[in-house]
């Protein structure tokens, strides 16, 4: 599969609204009728959503100079809708060079990963979002991240889910938390650690 190339849309997007959903349902790539609040849906729904915010975060990186960074979150964001084309496919109606998230996007972000984190500092506390806007929009890249995750394995209670959305999506979240350090460190910009005692209750006796 992974030698193969993936089919490219062909589709025509003359106008946005159908209005074949107002009755509160929608349709699967192969055509079947489900409700918007469907498990299927919720997954793939997510997976938009943090599309969006590695968007952002991808915009922000360029505005950054990094370059480097620029163009991982801009692959990821292509990798992220592939995930979504199988997601919104029932796995019967799903075809050979369907668009999908392959063992390739896991090593590869694996590879990523390795090599920012040889350069960064060893955790000695949990660390917060901030210290920059990057690094904060990559934190809340990674919790979308973690919410898809945990919507896909819902579904695959109750539907067939191929196990290597799970591992990307596992191994995508990992991915945010390492470039949300790299990005404060290659900014010159300090983690923010976590501080228990910062806690309004901290003074109280």
């Amino acid at each position: 599969m992974e030698d193969k190339p993936f089919k490219e849309p062909v589709l025509a997007l003359n106008r946005i609204y159908t209005r074949t959903g107002d009755g509160g349902d929608t349709s699967l790539v192969g055509g079947q009728r489900v409700p918007k609040d469907a498990p299927r849906l919720a997954c793939y729904g997510t997976v938009d959503e943090l599309n969006s915010f590695v968007g952002a975060a991808a915009v922000s990186a360029r505005d950054c100079g990094l370059g480097e960074l620029t163009e991982i979150l801009e692959r990821i964001q292509h990798e992220l809708f592939n995930l979504g084309s199988i997601l919104a496919t029932d796995p019967a109606d799903i075809g050979p060079q369907q668009p999908r998230i392959t063992e390739a996007e896991v090593r590869q972000l694996e590879t990523e990963m390795d090599r920012m984190n040889d350069v960064l500092p060893p955790l000695r506390s949990f660390v917060l979002p901030g210290g920059t806007r990057l690094n904060a929009e990559l934190h809340i890249c990674r919790t979308i991240c973690r919410r898809a995750e945990r919507a896909v394995v819902a579904l695959l209670r109750s539907e067939a889910v191929p196990s290597i959305n799970i591992h990307y999506l596992n191994r995508l979240s990992d991915a945010f938390f390492v470039y949300s350090r790299w990005a404060n460190l290659q900014l010159g910009a300090a983690e923010v650690l976590w501080q228990p005692n910062k806690a309004s209750s901290a003074g109280v006796k």
